[in-house]
């Protein structure tokens, strides 16, 4: 609009656009707040750390020492009693008149053990089966090959193996798995041939499948999560149930509570350690763990935003602080320890019963609505571990929740 334009308007026609424009500016600042907030990290989110953005790192730090820690006590290799090879180290002739010294008994004066890697070139075994006609009776025998040696095999057991342990275990690509079996081994063989192995591994890996999930559903305490996942283009959740001794890996096409309800069927967990995600507060348990982990990266996520937040600065530190009783549980006595976990859990109480002033808030109803009671754990054991210690006291998630919907509400995080 111009400013014969304006001219043109009358007095209210002028104090309407003035109002117009202000409701505007308005939304424009809210718009620009929200834009404001922390970028993600791994630090305050799920987001890995290989997105992150790195700088530089300045000049004038210090670099880390390499090798061990200052006092750290030595630690020497110690000798084995029965070595493999003995290389025995006896002067034949004098260095100075070049006397025979063969017949001389010598001293021994030092001796030294080398460990040392054999050549482990792969052999090639051939199996000949023969037909076998009986002079008796006629009848036709073929001797069936013992297992590890059928006749449709073309690798080893110990090569498929050792296939197997660097694709899964090394994450090695089908080129690079390639290259080790050629220089260490000396075997060469196609990525067709590694992915038939791949295959039959898989195929075995299979049948034990039922039995994982045997073990899953009668541990007392299970670790669960799911994450995105792409297969042949399309998307896909994968699930992880982990227990102290087993650990399932379920690909499904949905992230709902039903994958839990497939895999538990009709028992149920004493403990149940995942995030706040719904699916998961609907597992079948008595108890609740909440994942420190996930909860430290959502606070972590708020402060980034309001540093000045104390009760997030209290409860990041309190769930600190009962992590190291944790990993510092067996350097305790029994009455130690649970004078460490009584004034935790006091804590805990007095910060989930604080009255807080409520702030604007946001649509939460999708985590609000999935209330059950949660056993606060001191530990953050990690997704393999099973949890040594958890607090006595039960607590509501719902206080828990609130606070942090609160939190949230001020930074701007959905």
């Amino acid at each position: 609009m111009s400013k014969t334009d304006l001219e043109e308007l009358s007095k209210e026609e002028l104090i309407q656009l003035i109002l117009t424009l202000q409701v505007e500016i308005e939304a424009l600042k809210l718009k620009f707040e929200k834009n404001k907030k922390p970028p993600t990290s791994s630090k305050n989110s799920s987001q890995p750390p290989s997105r992150d953005q790195k700088g530089n790192i300045p000049t004038s730090r210090r670099r880390h020492r390499h090798g061990p820690p200052s006092g750290h006590e030595k630690h020497e290799r110690k000798f084995v009693a029965q070595p493999d090879h003995i290389i025995e180290l006896r002067a034949k002739s004098c260095g100075k008149c070049h006397a025979d010294l063969n017949r001389q008994a010598g001293q021994l004066v030092d001796v030294n053990q080398i460990t040392e890697l054999p050549k482990a070139p792969a052999q090639v075994i051939e199996v000949r089966q023969y037909d076998t006609t009986c002079p008796e009776c006629g009848v036709s025998q073929i001797e069936e090959p013992p297992a590890g040696y059928e006749m449709s095999r073309r690798f080893g057991s110990r090569l498929e193996a050792t296939v197997v342990y660097y694709r899964q275990e090394q994450h090695m690509s089908y080129v690079r798995t390639q290259k080790a079996l050629l220089d260490l081994h000396q075997v060469e063989i196609s990525q067709g041939g590694i992915d038939e192995i791949m295959k039959r591994a898989g195929k075995w890996a299979g049948g034990k499948v039922e039995q994982i999930q045997d073990n899953i559903r009668q541990s007392q305490v299970i670790h669960c999560d799911e994450t995105s996942n792409r297969i042949d283009g399309a998307n896909a959740w994968e699930w992880v149930f982990c227990t102290v001794k087993s650990v399932l890996h379920v690909i499904r096409r949905n992230r709902s509570a039903e994958v839990i309800r497939d895999i538990m069927s009709d028992l149920s967990a004493e403990v149940w350690v995942s995030d706040c995600y719904g699916g998961q507060l609907k597992a079948p348990a008595r108890q609740r763990q909440l994942c420190m982990a996930h909860q430290l990266r959502a606070l972590q996520h708020v402060l980034d935003a309001h540093p000045r937040l104390t009760w997030a600065h209290a409860l990041r530190k309190l769930f600190q602080r009962a992590i190291e009783v944790h990993h510092q549980r067996n350097q305790m006595t029994f009455e130690q320890f649970e004078r460490q976990v009584t004034q935790i859990e006091r804590n805990c109480d007095r910060l989930l019963h604080q009255d807080l002033a409520p702030p604007r808030r946001r649509n939460y109803s999708a985590v609000t609505s999935n209330i059950a009671p949660v056993c606060l754990c001191s530990c953050i054991a990690p997704m393999w571990s099973l949890p040594t210690m958890s607090l006595n006291g039960l607590y509501d998630t719902r206080l828990y929740i609130e606070r942090l919907q609160m939190d949230f509400a001020h930074s701007g995080v959905r």
